[in-house]
């Protein structure tokens, strides 16, 4: 019961995940810099702050925590401000290649990287078992059939088709970026292993990595505002900020923007604390969390028309990718 339910749980942010960039689509006269940063400061500061409240003791605190555990704190932030390129970048993807393609890259590669190096980085590389490892590969593959589905349709569809589905449509400079996105978004799983001394015996399972998760966001942060800033300087888009009109409904879809991003990281510390009996899912659980999101951005991506127009056969392989990628989730818990 606790497995299902972990699954389960990590599946729901997951979902809420992928469903985050549908609200900023409703952000109004904002250029891309502006709203970015405002979601940001919900997604990356308020949020991870208000889950890892949840994670303290009576009598304790974050700052006296952080403040004794130095070097753990800094390296999770480090890896934090790195992941913040891959947050970059990631954007970039999906105004190439649209939301189905663009996080099935992306993702795929950030979930690949980012489950092995982890354990290798902070010199766990024993709990890599062989079952971790197969579901690692099987993840990537059903990611991998994606990406077929992607070039078919690439291959297929006339230009003005492209265009009407993903507006800036760039093949090329689209899979680049979305490599590098998932090379640097997988700091994020590499932040969470060496975040791992910064809790407190007593905080319950489900809330452990929840401190840790706010030191990465940070990190995040701070390399996401100084691009952001730089861009308003370079685009004279401070004006974005001044247009008290827009205020009130902009701020509205940056903070649900924020709070869906949020609960990916928020449902899978409740998960892995549903699954502390099965450590190979524990090690395995960041590429779970992918692939789920991998899943759940193409059934976006089929329900914002990204798909439209395309053979049967393009489908066929889009689908197959997709029960890949939904067999790996489980896969090392019943090799």
């Amino acid at each position: 019961m606790n497995l299902l339910l972990g699954l389960l749980i990590i599946a729901v942010g997951a979902f809420c995940q992928s469903s985050s960039y549908v609200p900023i689509n409703k952000i109004k006269s904002w250029s891309w810099e502006s709203y970015w940063l405002v979601q940001g400061v919900f997604a990356w500061l308020l949020f991870p702050l208000l889950g890892a409240l949840l994670a303290v003791p009576a009598g304790e605190s974050l700052l006296g925590m952080f403040t004794a555990n130095g070097k753990a704190s800094l390296l999770t932030i480090l890896f934090g401000a790195l992941w913040g390129v891959g947050g970059l970048t990631f954007g970039l993807s999906m105004r190439y290649l649209g939301v189905a393609l663009g996080q099935s890259i992306a993702l795929g590669t950030c979930a690949g990287l980012g489950a092995i190096l982890g354990p290798v980085f902070t010199g766990h590389a024993h709990d890599l078992t062989s079952s971790v490892i197969i579901g690692v590969v099987v993840t990537l593959i059903g990611i991998a059939i994606i990406g077929v589905a992607g070039a078919m349709k690439s291959a297929a569809l006339p230009e003005e088709e492209k265009k009407k589905a993903v507006k800036d449509f760039n093949f090329g400079k689209g899979i680049f970026v979305a490599l590098l996105a998932g090379f640097m978004s997988a700091c994020f799983n590499i932040g969470l292993s060496f975040g791992e001394p910064l809790s407190w015996e007593q905080t319950p399972d489900i809330f452990k990595s929840l401190p840790a998760t706010l030191l990465v966001t940070v990190g995040g942060f701070i390399t996401n505002a100084c691009y952001c800033l730089f861009q308003n300087s370079k685009n004279k888009s401070w004006g974005d900020y001044k247009n008290a009109s827009l205020w009130g409904h902009n701020i509205l879809f940056c903070a649900l923007a924020g709070l869906l991003w949020y609960s990916q990281f928020f449902g899978l510390s409740l998960g892995k604390g549903f699954l502390t009996e099965y450590p190979a899912l524990i090690t395995f659980s960041w590429c779970i969390l992918m692939a789920l999101n991998v899943i759940f951005s193409n059934v976006w991506g089929i329900i914002l028309k990204e798909w439209k127009g395309v053979s049967r056969k393009t489908i066929a392989v889009l689908v197959a990718g997709i029960v890949v990628l939904i067999i790996s989730t489980f896969l090392p818990q019943i090799i």
